[in-house]
């Protein structure tokens, strides 16, 4: 409980009280620099620097809410990347459903196309449904996926890895051919790294893994980030 003085008047102290409310997350659930203080967390839903160009719907903190078994792989992921002076740099984990609904607002919304040379250059936006950018459920709302990337230890700066964060096309595929030498290595490294901790990717998104055997697979959760 905190409290603090506000006036003093003929002897008579007059007190405001008030109580500090901390979120209690879902049994299962932890904020994931408990267990990895170092871990570099921007989460661009809780900024402009993303396809919509602003703040997402339930995302109140640059906090980083994951499932208790997915931090504790990802602690293996850094520390093994910690060897080599690189490290780990989280874009989004939990997403809350509130958020996912507010991707679907605005993506028929099609005036809306703010950031569109950025993040969406040749998709237009009337088809981001139809080639799967824009979906009802995501997998980010169980509690177990996770999108990142790789940094260099010293500047902090995020290893070239071919296409940018969330970019909607073919340059953001596994598989995508038409890379440098030292982007394929990155994307690899990555890759390798995260599959060897249990975490499956997915093809069309280099950036983005679920650990495997989630313990939430069928729940899609909706509580907010803060």
């Amino acid at each position: 409980m905190n409290y603090k003085i506000l006036l003093y008047i003929g002897g008579l102290i007059l007190l405001t009280f008030g109580f500090q409310q901390k979120q209690t997350l879902p049994d299962g659930f932890v904020y994931a620099k408990s267990i990895i203080p170092d871990l570099d967390v921007e989460l661009r839903y809780y900024s402009q620097n993303n396809f919509v160009g602003d703040t997402i719907d339930g995302y109140k903190a640059n906090r980083l809410i994951l499932t208790k078994g997915t931090v504790e792989k990802l602690k293996l992921v850094q520390d093994e990347l910690q060897q080599q002076n690189l490290c780990l740099k989280v874009y989004d984990g939990y997403r809350p459903q509130r958020a996912v609904n507010h991707f679907m607002v605005w993506a028929r919304e099609l005036n809306d196309t703010i950031n569109k040379s950025l993040f969406y250059p040749e998709v237009k936006k009337r088809n981001l449904f139809k080639a799967g950018y824009i979906a009802t459920r995501s997998g980010h709302s169980r509690g177990s996926t996770i999108d990142l990337t790789i940094t260099n230890g010293e500047t902090g700066e995020p290893l070239d890895m071919g296409s940018p964060y969330d970019f909607f096309g073919k340059a953001s595929w596994i598989a995508y051919e038409n890379l440098t030498d030292e982007q394929k290595k990155n994307r690899q490294l990555l890759q390798t790294v995260m599959l060897k901790h249990n975490f499956r990717n997915y093809s069309k998104e280099w950036w983005h893994f679920t650990l495997r055997w989630e313990p939430f697979p069928k729940t899609y959760f909706d509580f907010e980030v803060e």
